[in-house]
């Protein structure tokens, strides 16, 4: 191979194995790149090319092994991230205008909702601490 050190090739894989990580966002690539360095290491250290295919090789099944179930297992469970009126329901809101089982308005994330209650017989007066337990149209449903 010239006069290019094997550390050099290595560290070449690493570099060819990281594009296609950044592209298709697939660990396994990842893997394959830090097995590249475990080899440019190894190569530093020995002129043993077998040796240095070893440790790639070890090293980039036993991540892909133990580093891709962990990574699989934690992207199942990401929390769910409540967006729009969804993440307003459970929220609290203060009562601005008289809050019926009709009409009313609430203070609700810094903007004014109109709102009626949960439990049409149920009345709640200015100032008082609402909860949102619904949202039906551009209307909060209180309680």
């Amino acid at each position: 191979m010239g006069d290019v050190d094997f550390w050099v090739w290595w560290l070449i894989a690493a570099g060819a194995f990281a594009i296609p990580l950044i592209q298709t966002a697939m660990p396994e690539f990842g893997m394959l790149s830090v097995g590249a360095v475990a080899g440019a290491i190894t190569a530093g250290v020995t002129d043993s090319l077998p040796l240095q295919v070893v440790v790639f090789a070890v090293v980039s099944t036993a991540l892909i092994i133990v580093v891709r179930p962990i990574a699989k297992r934690s992207r199942a469970q990401l929390p769910g991230v409540s967006t729009g009126v969804d993440a307003l329901l459970g929220q609290s809101a203060v009562v601005v205008e008289r809050v019926d089982g009709n009409r009313g308005q609430v203070k609700l994330a810094g903007e004014v909702w109109s709102a009626r209650s949960l439990d049409t017989g149920e009345v709640f007066e200015p100032g008082s601490r609402v909860s949102v337990v619904e949202i039906d149209g551009a209307t909060a449903v209180v309680m």
